[in-house]
């Protein structure tokens, strides 16, 4: 994901914030993961609560001990909790939460999708409302964006590559409860 919008750190700064704000709240996310080649698919539903953290809050302040950088670094950030179920089955699939902290154009997690160690990723703004991050480790790239439709709705794609091809592709509708 490239951006064609040139938006400077303090910017990008006052944009996650917002951003969080916007989607503190209650979710229900329907997910459909496509696996790569073949077009295996699975579906998710999943329950998430975003809630939005100031800067110098507790939650931030052991966030950026976990990467040892100096607190007051981040900016602001969010606490995302979730509860994922099999569409099909209703058998359970994950449960857990991540810290996310914003520092210029940084966003540090407390973990991964695919670790419980810390990590951080690069973010940009392709536009006010479209969230976009690129996340490495372990020998896999994430790419997720993040749009905000209106006031009730966000959609996510996730792509998933390693060693340079695609290996998953998720998509999501997220309906504020």
């Amino acid at each position: 994901m490239t951006s064609l919008l040139h938006v400077t750190p303090t910017a990008e700064g006052s944009l996650i914030a917002e951003f969080f704000q916007q989607s503190e709240g209650r979710w229900k996310s329907e997910r459909r993961y496509y696996t790569l080649p073949d077009g295996e698919t699975k579906e998710v539903v999943s329950f998430i609560s975003i809630h939005f953290l100031e800067k110098n809050s507790a939650e931030l302040s052991h966030l950026a001990e976990l990467h040892g950088i100096d607190g007051s670094l981040l900016s602001c950030g969010a606490e995302v909790l979730w509860d994922s179920h099999d569409s099909a089955t209703g058998k359970p699939q994950s449960e857990g939460s991540t810290i996310f902290g914003a520092s210029g154009a940084t966003l540090y997690r407390d973990r991964g999708f695919a670790t419980t160690k810390p990590v951080s990723a690069a973010f940009y703004f392709s536009n006010p409302t479209t969230l976009c991050l690129r996340t490495e480790y372990k020998g896999s790239v994430f790419e997720e964006e993040l749009k905000l439709v209106g006031q009730q709705y966000r959609t996510r794609q996730t792509i998933i590559s390693r060693a340079g091809e695609q290996q998953m592709i998720g998509q999501y509708l997220e309906k504020r409860l």
